[in-house]
């Protein structure tokens, strides 16, 4: 898909990921939907910086764990652009818990974490599904994680949500097609302040053990991953059903690697 000229959510846009693929959309010459809960402020500096490449870029609040949300948020995308192609599923809830301590993953976690990072994504999906078929090549990319293979990551509840949403990726793609698209990305640790505010006083030296793991040496930066989701939708065509890792090679593992 050429983004010039097309239209864009994108959920929990306020920061980090989100935030990273509003503006490179924005810059590619897509207007966008800046989704944001609680961060209103930063929403709002995501927003003056999409507008200020030339396109037009609003802001909507809202909780995607709430279908009337996920609804209202589809329509004032429509109503505002003329149109929409396309749907970035970012939004994340987590708490950091040791996964040992099981007696800490209460009913609440559960429910909130899956709440938000799958059925969020799928209501998202239903409800942007009427305006992306109307354009007759819509895309959805979801954002997964490396945890949904690897069940490691900031809780057990969150890692089950993540392979919840790969495994939705691909029920979707069968449904949704053939007019819309549906792939998702599985970045592996992202630095930033999400990350920062989990481990605390760890968090460097977390991040420098991970990135010692991984081929290239190095975690994601929002950028990277925000170029992986627009692999996806300026990419193939016929690509749907299917889930990017993006982990700077953390999966494959460096092995029995020499390095001179």
């Amino acid at each position: 898909m050429d983004i010039r000229g097309k239209a864009a959510v994108v959920t929990g846009a306020s920061r980090g990921v989100g935030a990273a693929t509003a503006l490179a959309l924005a810059k590619g010459g897509c207007s966008v939907l800046i989704n944001y809960n609680h961060s209103r402020e930063a929403a709002e500096e995501v927003c003056a910086e999409a507008e200020s490449g030339g396109v037009q870029a609003i802001t909507y609040g809202g909780d995607v764990a709430e279908d009337a949300i996920c609804r209202g948020m589809m329509q004032t995308a429509a109503s505002t652009f003329g149109r929409l192609d396309i749907l970035i599923n970012n939004a994340g809830y987590t708490q950091f818990i040791a996964h040992t301590d099981l007696e800490a993953v209460t009913e609440e976690v559960w429910s909130r974490i899956m709440d938000v990072n799958l059925k969020g994504p799928f209501q998202c999906a239903r409800a942007a599904k009427p305006f992306l078929d109307a354009v007759g090549n819509g895309e959805i990319v979801s954002v997964a994680s490396a945890a949904a293979y690897n069940a490691a990551g900031s809780c057990i509840p969150y890692s089950c949500s993540k392979a919840a949403v790969v495994n939705m990726t691909i029920s979707l793609a069968r449904v949704f097609g053939p007019k819309i698209r549906v792939n998702a990305v599985a970045p592996g640790v992202i630095e930033g302040d999400w990350l920062r505010k989990g481990l605390g006083r760890d968090y460097e030296e977390k991040l420098a053990d991970q990135a010692n793991l991984a081929v290239l040496d190095k975690v994601c930066a929002p950028e990277d991953v925000a170029d992986a989701i627009l692999s996806l939708i300026t990419g193939s065509d016929l690509v749907t059903g299917q889930t990017l890792l993006c982990d700077g090679g953390t999966a494959i593992g460096k092995g029995g690697l020499i390095r001179k």
